[in-house]
């Protein structure tokens, strides 16, 4: 009696080392009477492909990264879902089919305790039915007490023709923001789950930063993206996007941004918990990632980026330029949960007080000053104001005026952005302004035209007016390139190019004019006035029209 009361104080646990675990179909739990375990899994689950159709055969592979394991069940689901779907065709002699749902080999088992480091099986898709995007998922047991459940194999793309399961949309509740989640969004604190006027991506971190569920949301013809950067443009940034694939279903893909370039694809490494979903033209999808983020030269060395929001058009599943794009005004701690609001959508009005100036410095004033100096100094000659030619005087006002110009704009921006974002523009920008005081200076110093050595001055002032030209129009390129950010299709960059060929164009009339004079004759007649005062005009005109329009664009970034 002793005996049987004993017995009935003893917690029962069944143990199955020969496999057969068919009662854990769906959960992959085994009945050790002890719980998971919560910490990483040194296991797992590989699939051999990354998409897959009706009838097609997946292998899938087990692995230990570390240790062993002497127990292990293995299936295939709909990503959000867990009822076992496929079959399996065991190829290892140390696994077995199990029943589930009453279809025989649904899932896989081990038949023995042996220890294990590896295990495969061959899975075979339905060809009929509701199908989508897959995941395998897998149990691994290295003693009663300590086993890991439901380790995931990357998702793996149905891309067939049948009828694709639906998944329900994933994002979650705006409530969550700033509690457990860092979340961004466009309008700022726009909720998701109830408006469809929302772009939205939403990060929560484990405590280690060694897992990361990811959401994202916006309208979009072919792919919402999101990343994290070290700065507010686009380059090293690592990427997440989700889009139609070429049969118009949803795929998530892991990217390297280089900038304004298509994203380079990597592989999706491990990216689990798939789920998508496509409603009135929103693109939804979450993910788990356990990929470490890499910017540039740096991975993992910090918990704070900017957050990025990008949506567009895609071609046969090719991402195509971005028409939306939002950045985060500041750096976001993914380790404390927080609301981060974008930038504002225009610039602010220091810096296109900063552009404009620079444009109209060096697209006309330092443009008309120099074109004055070399080409209308005989159209003016004996034409005096205060005892100076005119023509020289013309030339000083308007450089002095490009000058003035081009240093208040240097300091308007600098007051504002106090760093050197911006690649390559600022750096630019410096060696213009520098070049810009010192072409002044040099000039300050010259020696009488008729001195011997007044020829090293001509070649100096001649040099610096080159490379300042050079340079200032290589700044205004790569200033352009950042409005242009917050464009979709680059008319600015085109007419800044339209404006250099012109420019060109104006300068080769004037040179042939020149040296027709020199042999005294015109390359064309245009009565009493001389063409070179006629192409100054024609310049000008051209010039005035290619400033209005980028002046206009810079005002409505």
């Amino acid at each position: 009696m002793f005996l049987y009361v004993l017995l009935a104080c003893v917690g029962i646990a069944q143990c199955y080392p020969g496999g057969q675990v068919s009662g854990s179909c769906g959960s992959l739990m085994p009945v050790h009477g002890s719980n998971a375990q919560t910490s990483n899994s040194p296991f797992t689950v590989t699939a051999g492909k990354t998409t897959f159709k009706e009838g097609d055969e997946i292998t899938v592979s087990l692995n230990a990264q570390s240790g062993d394991f002497k127990g292990f069940m293995l299936q295939a689901n709909l990503v959000g879902s867990n009822n076992p779907i496929g079959t399996f065709t065991v190829t290892d002699s140390a696994a077995q089919g199990l029943i589930c749902d009453s279809v025989a080999n649904r899932a896989v088992s081990h038949k023995t305790s042996s220890i294990k480091t590896s295990m495969q099986a061959k899975w075979t898709a339905p060809t009929s039915g509701q199908l989508g995007n897959i995941e395998f998922r897998a149990t691994f047991v290295r003693t009663k007490q300590i086993f890991w459940v439901g380790v995931k194999s990357s998702a793996v793309v149905y891309n067939g023709t049948g009828t694709t399961a639906t998944v329900a949309p994933t994002v979650s509740s705006n409530p969550d923001c700033g509690k457990t989640k860092v979340c961004f969004s466009q309008p700022s604190n726009c909720d998701p789950t109830t408006s469809t006027d929302c772009y939205f991506m939403a990060v929560q971190t484990s405590s280690n930063q060694s897992e990361m569920t990811i959401e994202m949301f916006g309208l979009a013809d072919g792919y919402v993206a999101i990343g994290f950067s070290d700065d507010q443009n686009m380059g090293n940034d690592d990427v997440y996007i989700c889009s139609k694939n070429s049969s118009g279903l949803l795929q998530v893909q892991h990217a390297y941004s280089t900038g304004k370039e298509t994203p380079n694809i990597l592989s999706l490494g491990n990216v689990t918990n798939i789920k998508t979903a496509l409603t009135n033209g929103n693109i939804n999808c979450s993910f788990t990632s356990r990929n470490a983020i890499s910017t540039g030269s740096r991975a993992t060395s910090t918990s704070q980026y900017y957050l990025m929001i990008a949506s567009g058009p895609s071609s046969q599943g090719n991402i195509q330029f971005h028409t939306t794009k939002y950045v985060s005004s500041t750096k976001a701690d993914l380790l404390n949960p927080s609301m981060v609001t974008a930038n504002s959508e225009e610039f602010p009005a220091i810096v296109k007080a900063h552009g404009a100036l620079m444009l109209i410095a060096w697209m006309t004033t330092g443009s008309i000053g120099m074109m004055i100096a070399r080409y209308l100094k005989g159209v003016a000659k004996g034409q005096c104001l205060g005892g100076k030619d005119f023509w020289f005087l013309a030339h000083v006002s308007l450089m002095v005026l490009s000058v003035i110009a081009t240093a208040i704009a240097f300091i308007l921006v600098f007051s504002y952005a106090q760093d050197w974002a911006g690649g390559a523009h600022p750096v630019l920008g410096c060696i213009v302004m520098v070049l810009s005081l010192v072409q002044p200076i040099v000039a300050a110093f010259r020696c009488e035209p008729q001195h011997e050595r007044r020829f090293i001055f001509n070649w100096a002032h001649s040099f610096i007016a080159l490379a300042i030209k050079v340079l200032s129009v290589a700044a205004i390129f790569t200033g352009l390139e950042l409005f242009e950010e917050y464009k979709t299709d680059g008319w600015m960059l085109k007419v800044m190019g339209g404006f250099i060929t012109w420019e060109a164009l104006i300068y080769i009339l004037q040179d042939l004019n020149f040296r027709a004079r020199k042999k005294d004759s015109d390359i064309c007649s245009f009565g009493s006035m001389k063409p070179e005062i006629v192409l100054l005009m024609v310049f000008l005109l051209g010039n005035l029209a290619f400033l209005i329009a980028l002046l206009v664009g810079i005002g409505t970034t």
